[in-house]
């Protein structure tokens, strides 16, 4: 008999998985009386043997990596001319995008940092605590440029090749790591480099599009100065902190560092000469950089036919391990590649939250400056709302800098109320990727509870005995509903369901418990009509729009999913009507849509979508470069294409592993390998011919094990000893599985297939990225 104890917390660890299943798969949870015990009757093999099994890796040798990667690389022919079309490197602080000087026969390599922003927040954060640009470098040939001949190099994270002119020709490397910008040319025939560094004033990017407040004062100009040793530097001082560039040039090579300092307005000067003195020489520095990055690719394999598709994907991985790292700024909408635009900042209402998704599969949780921003800055997050409600909430308005330093405007007033919590929905993933207790205690926890707070004072009954909503904006739709916007509702229901599970996870006896109980039980459905869930109370979906706000409850959150059966017309209609209604669509249009249609298990309609992100017919495709731009540059939407090919691929929502689950029939042979889930999993399975042949997945945590694994046939599962693995039938195609922290499971049908992990045969050869 278990104990009640026992029970509680069999229950707490199935609820903090997420919602349950529906229908048969439902009725058949461990512990009732449909639940099948199998042990033993599996059979461990086709013979009857039971042999100790273990992968093959073919991806295991620095050589495999450098091989496969270098058929990814982007490649340049010919000089870009914007900054969508060129090279990108960086560090997660310090970036750089290449491309041709406008007008003038020089190269330009943008210097930008992530942390140098303006620190006025009486000016908002489209002037006073924007993004501030740093400048950039010129490279000059003597003679006129005629050709260039540049890779990208993902496996060494370089940029390497020629430039050939009328007078000879430059060869030139290229990477960033530690803040310091590498650079090597060599000269041959008649060239030679000349570099010249271009301090760039100190104003937000915003001016492309507005005049400043009408009483901002412009910040002083910068002032140049050489060290002792010879390193010349740049410092540009501004209120309440310092930004310096440090650069020095021995022989062949250059090197150059940003520090920003704040509040100091001293220290930015020490921190860029340090960064050039702790770099060492250029070959040294190239040692350290090159050792990050193989690491880093290794952690995780995908491969599938489509040569263009698969290229963009392993340079989103690039991309952004170049943009961010955990504990380091989190990204504002251009990364740290900062151009002219309207958006110099960090937007909470739909831009963070895509940006990060892909690192929680592809196993690259050291990359999550979300959940590291959200943790350092909980001060600030209870000083965004009004006076009135600090004891006890916290919030974040639509834009800020990297400390989140943004008001929030109060329900009622129809502003944007939600951004907080979505953005922790994304900490909450961080967590069931890595079952990191300590994460949910001292990060979602404390400040989800305040964010659902906020929106407690304001919920009230109404005449029907449900709880309602004043009004709030779903992000960016032109009209804002009387009460009850979906975005809101949605993002309540899941942050009390959170909160609830989490509390009874971490043996917290919350006082709010009864309350969260409650609005769970009594807050109001969602507003729907006959095309499908509505923006709001009296505001149906009827003008075309960019934003997915109003569905999240189906995607990213699956409160309304497609386990439930009398759900699945109701997504239907809505997707269909969002994208009926057209003229607003963007490139995250196309993505959300495609990863909706992926958890439906239709593969092919959700590439379908994906697939209009790329189509330069339309009005924002994705660019030479893999980048993406609106009005200005933004870094999200080509992220969130590599998690809709993730959820073509594997999810974990609901507390069920779905393997392959929306493959488009196109594909017929997709490779994974140590693709991370919820759980803490690590997945490996091998598609060929249209059906798979195994999944081998690791705990990592030890948490229950629920695994769709799209088999026919007789089942054998084994652990990685060769004995079999203790499994429950839970119907609809779902087995649990008993793994223990630590151990794999091996699981297939018919006689065991070959073992092998490695690079499917491209099926859809496409040109390389880059201007090739």
């Amino acid at each position: 008999m278990t104990s009640q104890p026992e029970q509680r917390s069999q229950v707490a660890r199935r609820a903090v998985l997420g919602t349950a299943l529906s229908g048969a798969a439902a009725a058949a949870l461990p512990g009732t009386a449909r639940a099948q015990e199998l042990t033993g009757t599996v059979p461990s093999d086709a013979d009857g043997g039971r042999r100790p099994w273990k992968l093959r890796d073919t991806m295991t040798t620095d050589s495999a990596w450098s091989n496969f990667l270098r058929g990814q690389d982007l490649l340049w022919t010919k000089l870009p001319t914007r900054w969508y079309e060129g090279p990108f490197l960086g560090d997660g602080l310090l970036g750089s995008m290449i491309y041709r000087e406008p007008d003038a026969n020089q190269v330009r390599f943008t210097v930008q940092h992530g942390r140098v922003q303006d620190h006025r927040p009486e000016f908002g954060s489209g002037w006073g605590t924007c993004r501030l640009p740093v400048g950039h470098l010129t490279l000059e040939p003597a003679g006129t440029i005629t050709a260039v001949d540049w890779r990208l190099s993902l496996w060494n994270a370089e940029l390497t090749g020629t430039v050939t002119t009328t007078a000879g020709r430059l060869t030139l490397s290229a990477f960033i790591h530690d803040e310091v910008l590498a650079v090597r040319v060599r000269a041959s025939g008649g060239e030679r480099a000349v570099w010249t560094f271009h301090p760039e004033e100190a104003i937000s990017p915003r001016k492309i599009q507005e005049a400043p407040p009408a009483d901002y004062i412009p910040n002083p100009s910068w002032t140049t100065k050489t060290a002792a040793d010879g390193t010349e530097q740049v410092l540009q001082p501004l209120t309440g902190a310092q930004t310096a560039t440090a650069y020095r040039r021995d022989g062949d090579e250059l090197l150059l560092s940003v520090g920003h300092s704040a509040p100091s307005t001293t220290a930015a000067e020490a921190d860029s000469l340090r960064n050039l003195r702790r770099a060492g020489s250029y070959g040294t520095l190239r040692r350290r950089h090159t050792r990050w990055w193989h690491a880093f690719y290794k952690k995780s394999f995908v491969s599938f036919p489509d040569q263009r598709l698969q290229s963009f994907h392993w340079i989103q991985l690039y991309k952004v391990a170049s943009a961010s790292r955990a504990g380091g700024p989190v990204m504002a909408t251009s990364g740290p590649w900062l151009e002219p635009t309207p958006w110099p900042a960090v937007w909470w209402n739909l831009n963070v939250q895509l940006e990060y998704w892909l690192i929680h599969g592809s196993n690259h949780l050291e990359l999550d400056a979300l959940a590291t921003t959200l943790r350092q800055n909980q001060e600030q997050l209870i000083a965004n709302v009004p006076t009135a409600y600090r004891a006890d909430s916290s919030g974040v308005g639509r834009s800020s800098d990297m400390f989140a330093n943004r008001g929030v405007g109060r329900p009622g007033s129809g502003t944007e109320v939600g951004n907080l919590t979505w953005a922790l929905h994304n900490v909450w993933l961080s967590y069931r990727h890595s079952m990191d207790k300590t994460l949910l205690r001292d990060t979602l926890f404390p400040v989800l509870r305040r964010a659902v707070n906020y929106y407690l004072h304001f919920l009230t009954p109404g005449s029907d005995g449900k709880l309602h909503l004043p009004s709030t904006l779903s992000p960016e739709y032109p009209v804002v509903p009387p009460q009850d916007t979906n975005y809101d509702l949605a993002l309540i229901r899941w942050a009390c369901q959170t909160l609830v599970e989490s509390a009874e996870l971490l043996g917290v006896d919350d006082e709010l418990a009864p309350r969260w109980r409650e609005v769970l039980a009594k807050l109001t459905p969602y507003p729907v009509d006959d095309n499908g869930f509505m923006i709001g109370a009296e505001t149906p979906y009827a003008r075309s729009h960019r934003h997915y706000s109003h569905l999240l409850m189906v995607y990213p959150l699956y409160l309304v999913n497609w386990d439930q059966p009398e759900s699945r017309d109701l997504i239907t209609r809505s997707v269909e009507h969002w994208h009926a209604l057209t003229g607003a669509h963007r490139g995250y249009s196309y993505t959300g849509a495609a990863s909706i249609y992926a958890m439906t298990g239709d593969g092919d309609t959700a590439i379908g979508y994906l697939r209009k992100f790329f189509d330069t017919s339309t009005r924002y495709p994705c660019q030479a470069n893999t980048h993406y731009t609106e009005a200005g540059p933004v870094i999200e939407t080509p992220l969130s294409a590599s998690q809709s090919l993730h959820d073509m691929f594997c999810q974990s929502w609901g507390g069920v592993i779905r393997v392959f689950p929306a493959v488009p029939t196109a594909w017929a042979d997709v490779t994974l390998h140590d693709f991370r889930t919820q759980g803490a999993f690590l997945v490996s399975a091998v598609r060929k011919k249209g059906a798979t042949r195994f999944i081998r997945i690791k705990s990592l945590a030890g948490e229950p094990l629920k695994l769709r694994h799209g088999l026919t046939g007789t089942l054998t599962v084994l652990l990685d000893d060769g004995t079999p693995a203790r499994t429950r039938d839970l119907g609809g195609g779902t087995l649990a599985i008993d793994l223990p922290k630590g151990r794999e499971v091996l699981v297939h049908s018919g006689a065991r297939p070959d073992l092998v992990i490695a690079p499917v045969t491209v099926g859809e050869p496409g040109p390389a990225w880059g201007l090739p």
